[in-house]
């Protein structure tokens, strides 16, 4: 079933002044403007678009590309303040709206807020809030395992470390001292899932998989590189001396210094690493 808030590849049907008219199936017919349609479309063609309603309220396309879409979470900045709530940028030529009663707290233009997309119920339009708890629990089922590749956004800190929202769906806990490098409120980060708690709570880790060590492996070479071939640490340096410099943990320095003498890449010595020429 095709609905308004996500991403679609529809066939072109009929070309008018004003645009190109897709087959949106139950949707019926749905304009694509004109000034989002690209120069060489035809009809026949098949053309990936986002569905929203335009201002009076008919479903329209759009080639524009949201910064969320229904169902997910985003940080958004506030463009307008008004009698029927805040008006959010989220990339289309129409703002999304935060009613009054969907604001965890007043929103003030010129700020962002972690907001959630939804379908309102009463006139089916587009809105989002920034009351998230209502859209995520700790205790929905899943089928997350150990060590699989997700998409965070950074939600909030708590003693602990950080609340992450993970695939638009769920919480899940970074350990502070876990986290060698700054994140900041609304960021989106690539994580893994370290473990899944009996209770089934998420906790999280920035660390894992080849893309990571590749990472790293990369941030000790250009360290090397402009830094004469060498860096005052070594296997059994202080954690903190080795965050400050790589912006990783010790565990995960080791690791990759191993993978690199290994390799006949560096020499480790007594005071530091060398980089072979």
């Amino acid at each position: 079933m095709i609905s308004i808030g996500k991403n679609y590849e529809l066939e072109v049907i009929k070309s008018v002044d004003f645009g190109f008219y897709l087959d949106a199936k139950d949707l019926g017919e749905v304009l694509l403007p004109l000034k989002h349609a690209p120069d060489d479309l035809e009809i026949g063609d098949i053309l990936d678009v986002f569905l929203y309603l335009d201002s009076e309220d008919r479903p329209v396309a759009t080639t524009q590309k949201p910064k969320a879409r229904v169902g997910e979470f985003a940080y958004l900045n506030v463009l307008a303040t008004t009698a029927v709530g805040a008006f959010l940028d989220w990339g289309l030529d129409k703002d999304v709206l935060v009613p009054f009663a969907e604001q965890h707290r007043p929103m003030e233009k010129g700020k962002s807020y972690l907001v959630y997309l939804y379908i309102d119920k009463i006139d089916e339009r587009i809105v989002a809030s920034s009351k998230i708890d209502k859209f995520l629990s700790d205790d929905e089922p899943h089928d997350f395992k150990p060590r699989q590749a997700v998409d965070l956004i950074i939600a909030n800190s708590t003693d602990l470390g950080y609340k992450a929202i993970i695939n638009h769906s769920h919480w899940g806990v970074l350990y502070k001292n876990e986290v060698h490098q700054r994140l900041s409120f609304g960021q989106y980060k690539k994580g893994f899932i370290k473990y899944i708690r009996p209770d089934k709570r998420i906790d999280l880790t920035l660390q894992g998989g080849q893309e990571t060590r590749d990472k790293y492996t990369k941030i000790i070479l250009n360290y090397l590189q402009k830094h004469n071939g060498f860096a005052p640490v070594h296997d059994k340096s202080d954690p903190k001396l080795i965050s400050d410099l790589f912006g990783m943990s010790k565990k995960a320095f080791k690791k990759t210094i191993g993978g690199l003498y290994k390799s006949r890449t560096i020499t480790i010595e007594e005071d530091g690493i060398r980089l072979i020429e």
